[in-house]
């Protein structure tokens, strides 16, 4: 990314014929110092570089003037801000960028930023704009040499001044870019600083400009609630009032632009609880007001929102508790047939935060959440199935009625089973795995066990046991020791076909395997004990000699479960 654009054009368009002659005599005046011979010479290089940039340029460089330029940079000379344009304009050529570094030009301009002249102030920040374009060492470079708090110094200054005023909200959107930028933007009042200039601003344009510099920054928790405190929430609900109405191309744009950083501000922890308020805050019920809106924009960042506020139990549970769930139902009903995919995105996040805490799970399950979000089932959009399935795993998770009424729930679970399968979206077959797992272990139910066997879905948990994830493999290990105590026989060659002896054979002789998936592995391998053929399968494996290695092993649990398992073992054989 640029850091300055080198848009502002200073000088005419003349036309000379002695650039050469001009160079010889730079070369002399420069040393002289004689300041009406040298000003002279100055003009004649603009109006060159007016008429032919690259051609002017060229010959510039070979002349060998720019290491002069660097001494003529004097904040006492009034010759000062024409050599700054010189450089401003011959910089617009890549070819010229190191040449300009390399003739020492970036530390003295950076010094003439401390400057009182706006014009020496205007050059100067093209020609380090446009020296360091595209170029993200030299931007570094400027920063570490304090160019950050100078400028925000110099847009409370100088903002009337629409030229300098555009220079550094150029400036500043490309450094936000940088992370080594956040820190230093922090420590100035640029929040401040630009909620006042974004106040006065009313043309689109301009406002843009603002935007674009807000956006990166706003993704720092520091200068996010800085910039809550210094009341841009409240600039960004009066463009939303202002625009939601309008079919105008530029309204609809800037109406998802607010609503948007909106959304941003609520990512961060201070500044998304200085918001809500104990859910009594203005912003809070704005927010809250634009989920029943037609406009899907505001649909969407009201959703985003709800799920940001979401971040705490505290929060979740008055929000439960203030009917905001029942607003969420409404708003994905109205999404269900060929709706607003990112809308359905949104409001499952919200929901999932919601079924967070335990107090809140019955109540959201009595106001028929599940229902609703049973009606995305059929959703063929990644990001949906994915929040559906977290969902509904936050709702059914120690609610074993649920659990049981969702498990004997064919339709889902065969999806599940489908999905288990996505490949392509790591996500989704990771989250469906666990909402089968889920299944099984919340219900404790033999109904759901035989729904699951029927619809093809053990071998899937078989292979989540070897998750990379340990609390995925624990999670498999648990449901899998679960149908083994309870519905083994109707198991039993789903079992074998996945291998799942020769898997917990591999888990217990791992080093590397926690000492929970040891625990589980072996209070599994006493389940499958009942099963004449998985009993032999774990004989002919010889598990007895990798069990008694771990009567030793540092972690008590693991320790004790190895000598029962053992003893069963010895028992059996």
């Amino acid at each position: 990314m640029p850091f300055w654009s080198g848009r502002l054009d200073g000088a005419e368009r003349v036309y000379t014929n002695n650039l050469s002659d001009t160079l010889k005599k730079l070369k002399i005046t420069a040393v002289d110092r004689t300041e009406g011979s040298l000003e002279g010479c100055l003009d004649c290089l603009l109006q060159a570089l007016a008429q032919n940039n690259t051609e002017t340029s060229e010959k510039i460089q070979a002349s060998g003037i720019l290491q002069l330029f660097a001494s003529l940079l004097s904040p006492q000379s009034s010759c000062t801000a024409k050599v700054a344009n010189i450089i401003a304009e011959v910089a617009k050529n890549e070819f010229m960028r190191i040449p300009c570094v390399d003739a020492g030009l970036i530390s003295p301009l950076v010094q003439l930023l401390n400057s009182k002249d706006q014009e020496v102030l205007l050059q100067t920040g093209r020609a380090l704009g446009n020296i360091c374009y595209d170029s993200h060492s030299l931007q570094s470079q400027l920063i570490n040499m304090g160019v950050i708090p100078t400028l925000v110094t110099l847009l409370g200054i100088h903002c009337h001044n629409a030229a300098l005023t555009e220079m550094c909200l150029v400036a500043f959107g490309n450094l936000a870019e940088l992370e080594s930028s956040k820190e230093q933007f922090a420590s100035t009042n640029i929040a401040e600083e630009l909620v006042k200039l974004f106040k006065k601003q009313i043309e689109h344009d301009k406002r843009e400009m603002i935007f674009e510099v807000l956006a990166p920054l706003a993704e720092n928790d520091a200068i996010k609630l800085q910039l809550v405190e210094a009341g841009l929430v409240e600039c960004l609900l009066e463009i939303v009032q202002q625009k939601v109405d309008s079919d105008k191309e530029d309204d609809i744009a800037e109406l998802k632009t607010a609503s948007d950083l909106m959304v941003l501000l609520l990512l961060g922890d201070e500044s998304m609880q200085k918001l809500f308020e104990g859910g009594k805050g203005s912003v809070f019920q704005r927010v809250l007001s634009w989920i029943p809106s037609n406009n899907h924009q505001l649909q969407l960042a009201g959703a985003l929102a709800i799920a940001n506020f979401a971040r705490n139990d505290g929060n979740c549970i008055h929000m439960v508790d203030s009917g905001i769930v029942e607003k969420l139902m409404d708003l994905l009903d109205r999404h269900v047939e060929d709706g607003n995919v990112t809308v359905q995105h949104a409001a499952l996040s919200a929901l999932r935060n919601l079924a967070i805490p335990v107090v809140n799970k019955a109540k959201m399950l009595s106001a028929g959440v599940t229902e609703t979000v049973l009606k995305f089932l059929k959703s063929e959009m990644p990001p949906v199935q994915f929040k559906l399935l977290g969902t509904l795993r936050m709702l059914i998770d120690a609610q074993a009625e649920a659990a049981e009424q969702l498990g004997k729930n064919v339709k889902l679970v065969e999806r599940l089973v489908e999905w288990c399968e996505a490949k392509d979206h790591a996500g989704v077959m990771g989250e469906s795995n666990r909402l089968l797992s889920a299944l099984i272990r919340h219900s404790k139910s033999k109904d759901v066990i035989k729904a699951i066997v029927q619809s093809g879905g053990i071998k899937h948990l078989v292979t989540m046991a070897t998750s990379e994830h340990v609390i995925m493999q624990n999670e498999a290990l648990v449901a899998l020791a679960l149908i083994a105590a309870l519905e083994l026989g109707t198991a039993e060659k789903d079992l074998e076909s996945a291998k799942l002896v020769q898997i917990l054979h591999r888990l217990l002789a791992d080093e590397r395997s926690a000492p929970e998936i040891k625990y589980n592995s072996m209070v599994l391998t006493c389940a499958l004990m009942g099963s004449e053929s998985l009993h032999k399968e774990v004989q002919d494996l010889a598990f007895l000699d990798v069990v008694s290695k771990l009567r030793s092993h540092e972690n008590k649990s693991v320790a004790q479960q190895a000598s029962l398992t053992e003893q069963r073992l010895a028992v059996e054989s």
